[in-house]
Parts: structure tokens; sequence; C-alpha cells
């Protein structure tokens, strides 16, 4: 995908979202992590608040938050397209997402843009755990 010369629209409508072709720009840019198509959709329909970037037709940038809506917060899917990082892109998903979360604790896992979450006054902890319950991305044919 070239970088075209175009205005940054932010979206948090999901109804015009090619999954399929988010999915191979994940897949291209290697953001990928297994998810299909239908995956990926479920996941960003089933989270509090989403935000998808534009440049003209083609996204650039996701990110969504899980919530309970009232005290504690997740921020997943953190993507910007490589041509378009370092301009501000994130930072303006962040900000969208966090409009929505007043007053929660908003937590996120990163290894790689510990600076950029720095700068959005994130903190790094110390504790964190995890576990896969089941299988990894489940099959809703397996069910």
């Amino acid at each position: 995908m070239t970088k075209p010369e175009v205005p940054i629209l932010y979206k948090t409508d999901l109804s015009a979202v090619d999954w399929q072709e988010l999915r191979a720009l994940l897949i291209a840019d290697r953001f990928h992590n297994g998810r299909t198509a239908e995956q990926l959709e479920e996941s960003f329909r089933n989270s509090f608040a989403t935000v998808i970037a534009y440049a003209g037709p083609q996204p650039i940038g996701t990110a969504r938050a899980l919530s309970d809506g009232v005290c504690n917060a997740y921020i997943v899917d953190v993507w910007t397209y490589s041509a378009y990082r370092r301009q501000g892109v994130a930072t303006a998903m962040m900000a969208l997402l966090e409009a929505k979360l007043s007053g929660q604790h908003v937590a996120l896992f990163t290894e790689d843009a510990v600076p950029l979450y720095t700068t959005l006054a994130y903190t790094e902890e110390t504790v964190g755990m995890s576990k896969v319950i089941g299988t990894w991305l489940r099959r809703h044919d397996s069910l």
C-alpha cells in the first residue's frame, strides 16, 4: 500500500469495514495474530469502543477497548500501518478511546510501544499474568 496524500479520518462506526481487506493489511504489515476475517469482525463488534483510521478508503490504523463501562478497561489491537507511524495516528485513536473511558482504570499490554504509551501518561507495571482458556482462537465450527 502506498501512502496517499489525503487527510486521515477516524471512524468509530464499523458498518463500512471490509474485514477481509483489514486482515490482509494486518498480515502484510506483520501485525496479524491468526484471526480469520470473521473473528476479527467479531472481536471489534464485541468491544466497548473502537476506532479505525482511514487514509481515503484504506484502513491504516485500529484500536479498541474492552470495558465493563464502570471502572475497568483494557486497550487492545492498537495498530498503525508502517508508512503512517510516528505521525500521531495511534495518539489520535487512543484519545478517541479514552474519551469513552472516563473514570476507569485503563490497562494495556505492549512490548514494542512503551515510549508511545509513556507519552500518553501510561506507566509501566511490574505485575501481570495471563492464561489462554481452552484453545487459542476457538473456531465456531468446532463448538
